[in-house]
């Protein structure tokens, strides 16, 4: 997600690569980055600065806060998931601005959906600085902490449930005669295409659902497929499971 989120504010213009500084402890990765990104500035270990950005597992993140205890930030984003901001206020110097963020993936084509939560000490200006980060690798919404799990749920595991999608199509146009090459095509334009709909229309997706589902027709015999099996529970069960493990994390 970090490298997803430096590679969108990089596209869009937000900052120069020299102009970011990433903290990579691991070689490989360290050397992964350089390669990609030739003007990116990758150091070791954290330096002194005003502003960071953690982009950590949530079982790193007391380790990361006790480092930058000693350069002492005074501006911090977390995107670790679960991470309260109690949790990252308490192993932070006093006064520290925190703000917690729940990212996707789609920030690195500057598609992403970020939800900001303010911490203690969060000023409007930081607030205001952190939304023009995300703001400029997509949508951006600003709502009380005790949603953020549930914000985990939805959009910031989103992605992976619309590609185990893309999976599942994929493999059904195979079995109903596709080659792979075409059904892999067919099926990203058609999710491109949707969700481009979805987005651009104004409509429900329940309305777009019903337009394109004529009585007795195709897309009918398909959709009662999903409601025989339970499609939307499934769904609704996905995102409580990552809804919960997000409280986990954070306990």
């Amino acid at each position: 997600m970090g490298e997803a989120l430096a590679a969108g504010l990089i596209s869009a213009g937000w900052a120069d690569p020299a102009g970011i500084t990433v903290v990579e402890p691991v070689e490989e990765r360290r050397e992964e980055l350089e390669k990609a990104y030739p003007d990116l500035r990758v150091i070791t270990s954290p330096e002194k600065t005003n502003d960071v950005l953690v982009s950590v597992k949530p079982n790193q993140i007391q380790n990361v806060c006790e480092l930058l205890s000693v350069t002492s930030p005074e501006r911090l984003i977390s995107i670790a998931a679960g991470v309260t901001i109690t949790t990252l206020e308490n192993s932070l110097p006093p006064e520290t601005s925190v703000i917690r963020v729940m990212p996707n993936t789609p920030a690195m084509v500057n598609e992403g959906m970020s939800v900001l939560s303010p911490g203690t000490h969060a000023s409007p200006a930081d607030i205001e600085w952190a939304v023009s980060i995300f703001a400029a690798v997509g949508e951006t919404a600003v709502l009380e902490e005790e949603l953020m799990n549930a914000v985990t749920g939805v959009s910031g595991s989103g992605p992976a449930y619309v590609f185990a999608l893309a999976e599942a199509l994929v493999r059904a146009g195979i079995n109903e005669g596709l080659d792979y090459e075409n059904a892999d095509l067919l099926v990203r334009q058609t999710l491109l295409g949707a969700a481009t709909l979805l987005s651009q229309s104004g409509e429900s997706p329940t309305e777009l659902r019903e337009a394109v589902t004529s009585p007795n027709g195709t897309t009918a015999a398909a959709i009662s497929i999903f409601e025989r099996t339970g499609f939307q529970d499934i769904l609704i069960d996905a995102v409580s499971a990552a809804t919960q493990r997000a409280e986990e994390l954070g306990s």
